[in-house]
């Protein structure tokens, strides 16, 4: 193993810890430890700055054009590469829960892709728009949540805004 490589995983275990803990910080405060979820989230924080170091230090970070252009060809990949062979496997062995979770996650990602490429076509103009996240399965709408998600069928209630 080389040192970017090292840089690299130090950077996917350190983003994955910081999300699993913000889930158990999550956890934690709906049974009301609260004083865990602060101690989850801290860590979370820690780790996510853990992981901002790496990924700076892979010097993976350009201009925001060079990363509209990364995150469209990565979104593209995830979903058409990577989501369809996790579907395949959960329906081999029968898991509908987990072919269900993948489908609609390679869906969204499809969609993820579509968000940024309009972005990249507009880049100049800095187009002001409110994003509506499906609290299920992170369908991203423009401008309005929808009634229901065309993903999932969350309703609209579901949705948070960014």
């Amino acid at each position: 193993m080389d040192v970017k490589e090292a840089l690299h995983r130090a950077y996917t275990e350190e983003a994955k810890a910081a999300v699993r803990l913000r889930i158990y910080a999550e956890k934690a405060a709906q049974e009301g430890y609260i004083q865990m979820a602060k101690l989850f989230e801290a860590v979370a924080r820690s780790e996510e700055t853990h992981a901002t170091r790496a990924l700076k230090l892979l010097a993976e970070i350009g201009d925001t054009e060079a990363n509209l252009a990364r995150s469209f060809e990565v979104e593209e990949s995830i979903a058409q590469a990577a989501y369809g062979e996790f579907v395949k496997i959960a329906e081999k062995e029968g898991d509908q829960a987990a072919s269900l979770h993948f489908s609609q996650s390679r869906d969204v990602e499809e969609t993820h892709a579509n968000l940024y490429k309009k972005a990249l076509n507009h880049f100049l103009e800095e187009r002001e728009v409110t994003y509506w996240v499906c609290g299920l399965c992170g369908f991203i709408a423009e401008e309005r949540a929808p009634e229901e998600c065309p993903i999932c069928g969350m309703p609209r209630e579901k949705f948070f805004n960014v």
